[in-house]
């Protein structure tokens, strides 16, 4: 029997399974690091998927205002990779998105160009993301030799 995988908004409670989420995926660079605290602070830009109860990915939208979003601290766990968890998590985004707003920007910075473009996203210069370069980019580690591609989805 299959199991169903829900989407829904973050809980407090999830703020330790979150955590350690993305400590799965920090050492390797694929999303920044993020303290419980800031994990707390920003919860509600975050959702969670879970399997039979138990939390197996996560995602965050930012807003950075003028309705320009970011998908960002987008992860699944290893074991649970492959079941469409994270399309799941970035429509559910996407959905939200639709339903609040009469138009929005929505980008990511991303080693996984083809995930994003099988979501409708296009590839786009970074550069046109300067509230992103100021706020994160230039806090990384790979700040001066980048390897990540900017993606854009956007509904007018």
């Amino acid at each position: 029997m299959k199991s169903a995988i829900i989407v829904r908004p973050a809980v407090p409670a999830d703020v330790d399974a979150i955590f350690e989420l993305l400590e799965l995926y920090t050492a390797s660079g694929v999303v920044l690091k993020r303290s419980k605290d800031d994990i707390a602070f920003y919860l509600k830009n975050f959702i969670v998927a879970e399997e039979n109860g138990i939390v197996c990915g996560c995602c965050a939208a930012r807003d950075f205002g003028h309705d320009l979003f970011e998908v960002r601290s987008l992860v699944v766990v290893p074991a649970c990779q492959g079941k469409g968890i994270g399309k799941l998590l970035v429509n559910f985004i996407i959905d939200r998105m639709d339903k609040e707003r009469k138009s929005w920007r929505l980008f990511t910075l991303t080693l996984q160009v083809k995930f994003f473009q099988s979501l409708g996203f296009s590839v786009v210069e970074k550069e046109i993301f300067p509230e992103k370069i100021w706020s994160d980019c230039s806090r990384c580690s790979k700040y001066h030799c980048c390897d990540e591609t900017a993606l854009l989805l956007e509904k007018k």
